[in-house]
């Protein structure tokens, strides 16, 4: 099965049948014992604004292993440094590789990279959406929970762009999602107000309340690559972080999830994340086969 789009930014571009193949794809890659060399000959040219570890290592290594190569290019060794338009970097790179991941500040720059490349565009984090950590996310989901559809899910601390994508996570996935976050840091509106027509989106301040009988309670770190940290969001850091307290509320066969890197002792609590209901390991080795599925789905 191929997807119908040409591209992944934000995860609104694909339906209910296709995000459960990616997350079915992904696991059955997951147990193969070997890797046919299916991508052999194509080239993934990787771009990083940002710094990244579990991005940048899933997507080089998933192209290793299924045959192909992946170009590493922070954007401080090109041209795009000295002023050189993305829609010309798009075209110039169409010519040269079979598909473009991305990690970027600002998201119109992957909106402007996608309609001007002829080849794939995957979003490897933006500012306002991160996609393939949330296909990771409901694949672990799927793990512990055997089931994606029905749940309830609590992301708690800051609306930033691992929530606005995880809110279309629950909506394609027929899961429930609870957002707690301080007043001023909510999930972008019209993300709300798409995925409401799917399934149920409620937005609190009130952390226990979203965290009450969840069967996944997720959050991410405060302060972002593109945020500076202020006195403010300091302030409301005990509020919003992940504790004992807080898992208590939720279901008892809960998990809790973290994109990482995680701060500890500020979004959540030692206990929690090294504690037996932690799936973050699992959550971060997943990106390698969720990667791999998407690379298949959109490159060949």
């Amino acid at each position: 099965m191929k997807l119908q789009t040409k591209d992944l930014l934000t995860l609104g571009e694909i339906d209910r049948r296709e995000f459960a193949h990616i997350i079915s794809y992904a696991t059955r890659i997951k147990k193969r014992s070997t890797n046919p060399k299916r991508l052999a000959g194509k080239t993934l040219a990787m771009i990083f604004e940002k710094p990244s570890t579990r991005t940048r290592i899933s997507f080089e290594t998933g192209m290793f292993q299924l045959g192909g190569h992946a170009i590493n290019m922070r954007t401080d060794e090109m041209q795009l440094s000295r002023a050189e338009t993305i829609p010309d970097t798009a075209r110039t790179l169409s010519g040269y590789v079979d598909c473009i991941m991305a990690r970027v500040y600002n998201h119109a720059s992957l909106e402007d990279l996608a309609v001007h490349a002829s080849i794939p565009v995957i979003n490897g984090l933006s500012d306002s959406f991160h996609p393939c950590q949330i296909l990771a996310d409901f694949m672990t989901i799927k793990e512990k929970k055997r089931r994606m559809d029905g749940l309830k899910i609590a992301w708690i601390g800051d609306g930033n762009n691992v929530c606005n994508s995880m809110i279309y996570g629950a909506a394609l996935a027929g899961s429930e999602i609870h957002v707690a976050t301080p007043p001023g840091h909510e999930p972008l509106r019209n993300v709300v107000d798409t995925c409401r027509k799917e399934t149920q989106v409620t937005l609190t301040t009130d952390p226990g309340a979203a965290a009450e009988g969840a069967d996944v309670v997720i959050t991410d770190t405060f302060t972002s690559i593109h945020n500076k940290d202020s006195d403010h969001m300091k302030k409301l850091y005990p509020k919003y972080q992940i504790n004992d307290a807080i898992m208590k509320k939720s279901d008892k066969d809960s998990i809790f999830l973290h994109c990482l890197p995680a701060k500890r002792g500020i979004e959540v609590a030692a206990s929690v994340i090294d504690g037996p209901r932690s799936a973050v390991w699992e959550e971060a080795e997943n990106r390698l086969y969720v990667q791999k599925a998407l690379l298949l789905l959109l490159v060949q």
